[in-house]
């Protein structure tokens, strides 16, 4: 697992950016940060993306969007958990009930039926080359 902090791909003018391009929208305001975990298999989906995601990326948020670009990726099956990290503390809050307070996400818009989605929902299919996903957060 690698935990990766730094500025998106189209930063980079001029450089090679292959991978897998998360663009996170819906953001209800500018505090805190996004963080988006990648998931090669379903081992700790999503609940726990410190331990068991395969790459993690914390990105600052700018008019109420992120984009999170995991570059060198090899091909196979994946999936994409993305958190509103409002308080920065690197969890997803929640209430006395287990509802988030912070906001969130999964690639294909995959909900559960209680609780998070399974990485089966969530997952999808990446050759290597380029593959743009498009994940809304829910409050």
């Amino acid at each position: 697992m690698s935990l990766l902090v730094w500025e998106p791909c189209h930063a980079l003018a001029g450089s090679e950016c292959r991978g897998i391009h998360v663009r996170v929208l819906d953001i209800r305001n500018s505090k805190g940060t996004v963080a988006c975990a990648l998931f090669e298999a379903p081992a700790g989906f999503p609940a726990e993306f410190l331990k068991t995601a395969r790459n993690i990326m914390v990105i600052k948020i700018r008019e109420s969007q992120a984009r999170c670009d995991f570059l060198d990726i090899p091909p196979g099956k994946y999936a994409v958990a993305v958190i509103h990290d409002e308080n920065r503390n690197g969890k997803l809050d929640t209430n006395l009930f287990g509802v988030p307070k912070e906001g969130y996400g999964f690639s294909n818009d995959a909900k559960g039926v209680i609780g998070a989605p399974t990485f089966s929902a969530a997952s999808f299919s990446y050759d290597g080359k380029d593959l743009d996903l498009t994940i809304s957060l829910h409050y």
